[in-house]
């Protein structure tokens, strides 16, 4: 109230108000706000940004830290905190949105925009936010803007791994950068790494280290003891991977050229997002200090998702659903616990974990070790030949597009088909191991090795598939009779309007159908639907 009592006026009643409350104890001061509460002070008050007038100020007795400034706004017609506290103290309730009874309660659904002068008759949220910004940037009085929910995040740790700060501590000239010539700052080699006393860093205890000279006085100073936390190092390394060995500067600009920015960001949802920020806020300091050549870290980011416990909850050891891969390995090896967990569901959602999912993975791939017992011959099947292609498509674009439990059904539904027909040649099995390599690679490299293959299977060419051979020779159609659907007929992949309908008027569920009627009008669309219009 000191700070903004020249723009809150009324200083008299300010000042009755803050006498009061001075003469009473901690409780009765407690006591009197909650008394006081929903009472408008004289004078203090707000001016409306859009309208100039002045809008009364309440002294209420709570707050909401994650709501904007914390400070309450007044809806009282569509908020019900609001509505019981107007209520309360007699303050007028007007409807900005319509629908509802704010006689009876307050109205917090969707609707149209009154009371709102130029917002009156929008019924989205959005365009009405959108409107009003348009209108406080248009009278130079606010302008959009983007509020990260982020909190700061401490950058200095009291342990020895880490890059230590290099500043230094000066009792005369105070804190002092470490000259640059005298860069980088590294740690020195120690056998303890338990902290030091009082919570301060292992470095503290080292005194050949702490104790230096101060760069700009040449006096007796001491060293900054806290090191960095891992996100610094983490923030940038990419970089540094494109010229690890460079001496002369974080990497060679040609380098950069050409490997920045990484194509691909992948990992856990909340490092993803988090980690993010920091990174981009280093990347967008280095580019501003022109010592790299991209304003952006990174061309694409995912995340993947959280794999919960088999309760559906997160896994945490208090709850005792915590699954341990290892175990996992140990009961039904890698490749079982690789396969399961792609294809437990979508890569970026939340999935819990299935012991009978886990069972059937195993299931399938003993199925694909046992292709190797009807495997024979060379070439393709004619049979399979469609199927093998389009596995291939499907496959191929999945993994781009990190589809994984997709690309396996897929997998999975080319042998039951493989295991239909009752045999397999050995290029096809070779095709079938190399689309399943990137899952399972142990059972695949194993299979490769007894085909008398060369190498790593996972170094092998990619198959490749023809368009050509991924379309059905024969597609199922639906036959409609007028509109209804009244049966489904094989027809040639792609056949002309003449013959899908020669098929159709044929099927023994629609020739009774049109016994006595006259086929007035014939609708085909290719490879969906044939619809006879008949009176």
């Amino acid at each position: 109230i000191d700070k903004y009592a020249d723009e809150i006026g009324n200083m008299d009643a300010i000042k009755e108000y803050r006498e009061v409350c001075a003469k009473k104890t901690e409780f009765e001061r407690t006591q009197l706000v909650k008394e006081k509460t929903g009472v408008c002070i004289d004078g203090l008050s707000a001016v409306h940004p859009l309208t100039g007038k002045k809008i009364p100020i309440y002294i209420a007795d709570y707050v909401m830290m994650g709501y904007g400034t914390g400070a309450i706004m007044a809806v009282p017609a569509h908020d019900d905190r609001d509505y019981e506290f107007a209520k309360k103290f007699g303050i007028d309730i007007i409807p900005v949105i319509e629908g509802g009874d704010i006689s009876e309660a307050a109205y917090t659904g969707e609707g149209k925009m009154i009371n709102s002068d130029f917002l009156n008759g929008l019924t989205n949220k959005k365009d009405s936010i959108a409107r009003m910004v348009k209108e406080l940037e248009k009278l130079g009085v606010g302008e959009a803007g983007v509020q990260y929910k982020m909190k700061d995040w401490a950058f200095n740790r009291q342990r020895y791994w880490g890059e230590p700060i290099p500043i230094i501590h000066c009792p005369v000239c105070g804190v002092v950068p470490v000259p640059y010539e005298e860069l980088p700052l590294r740690l020195p080699k120690v056998d303890n790494f338990e902290p030091g006393q009082d919570g301060e860093s292992p470095l503290a205890g080292i005194e050949s280290f702490v104790n230096c000279t101060c760069p700009k006085c040449k006096g007796a100073a001491k060293r900054e003891t806290d090191t960095m936390p891992q996100w610094a190092g983490s923030s940038w390394y990419f970089l540094r991977y494109i010229d690890p060995h460079n001496q002369e500067a974080l990497a060679d600009p040609e380098k950069l050229k050409y490997w920045m920015p990484v194509d691909w960001y992948n990992g856990g949802m909340e490092h993803v997002t988090r980690h993010m920020i920091y990174s981009r806020f280093w990347h967008h300091f280095l580019y501003d200090m022109g010592l790299v050549n991209t304003e952006e870290p990174y061309a694409k980011r995912t995340a993947q998702g959280l794999i919960l416990g088999p309760d559906g909850d997160k896994m945490s050891k208090s709850k005792g659903n915590v699954v341990d891969p290892l175990d996992v390995v140990e009961e039904f090896g890698a490749d079982v616990l690789r396969t399961y967990v792609l294809f437990m569901g979508d890569y970026g959602a939340a999935t819990p974990w299935s012991d009978s999912s886990v069972k059937g993975c195993k299931r399938f791939l003993e199925r694909v070790a046992g292709l190797c017992d009807i495997a024979g011959g060379e070439g393709a099947t004619p049979e399979l030949e469609t199927a093998f292609h389009k596995t291939i498509k499907k496959v191929s674009n999945d993994l781009e597009e990190m589809k994984f439990n997709t690309a396996i059904a897929a997998l999975m539904g080319l042998l039951n088909e493989i295991y239909a027909k009752g045999s397999i040649t050995k290029d096809e099995l070779i095709i079938y191991i190399k689309l399943l390599c990137p899952i399972a690679p142990h059972l695949c490299e194993e299979i490769w090795e007894s085909l008398g293959g060369d190498g790593f299977l996972s170094m092998a060419e990619w198959p490749v598939y023809d368009e050509a051979k991924t379309m059905d020779a024969t597609v199922e159609v639906g036959v409609q009779v007028n509109g209804k659907l009244r049966s489904v007929v094989a027809l040639p992949a792609n056949c002309d309007k003449e013959e899908a309908f020669a098929i159709a008027v044929k099927d023994e569920k629609i020739v009774p159908l049109l016994e006595g009627k006259t086929i007035v009008k014939e609708i085909y669309v290719p490879n969906k639907i044939v619809n006879l219009v008949v009176k």
